[in-house]
């Protein structure tokens, strides 16, 4: 088995259950690892034998542009997707953060994060 880690994948998005949240605007980070047995592509070389981590950004990407409320439901659906899309993938980690988060202090960001194994 191995681990793929994709490090601070940068988004802007409209996340959050304030109006202004819907029209402004935020930044994001999303950090993602998942599981998957590596031991083919290891002596293979061969890009279809592993989990093509240009496909798990674009998943990434393409859900944090969907609005959600809560960040719970977008890391929901990100981690659905991936399951949905890559049958080789067998836990995935995730965490979403909201930088700079409208909660009326100095706090950096804000995250939830998700694990969760394939039933």
């Amino acid at each position: 088995m191995g681990i793929i880690k994709l490090k601070n994948i940068r988004t802007f998005s409209y996340h959050g259950c304030l109006l202004e949240e819907g029209k402004i605007g935020s930044d994001y980070a999303v950090n993602l690892e998942v599981k998957t047995d590596l031991r083919k592509s290891c002596l293979s070389d061969d890009l279809h034998d592993t989990v093509d981590y240009v496909l798990l950004n674009a998943i990434v990407v393409d859900e944090m542009a969907v609005r959600s409320h809560l960040l719970e439901h977008v890391a929901h659906r990100i981690i659905t997707r991936i399951f949905r899309e890559i049958p080789s993938i067998s836990r995935i980690s995730l965490g979403v953060s909201k930088l700079n988060p409208p909660i009326g202090g100095d706090v950096e960001a804000v995250t939830v994060e998700l694990e969760e194994y394939r039933s």
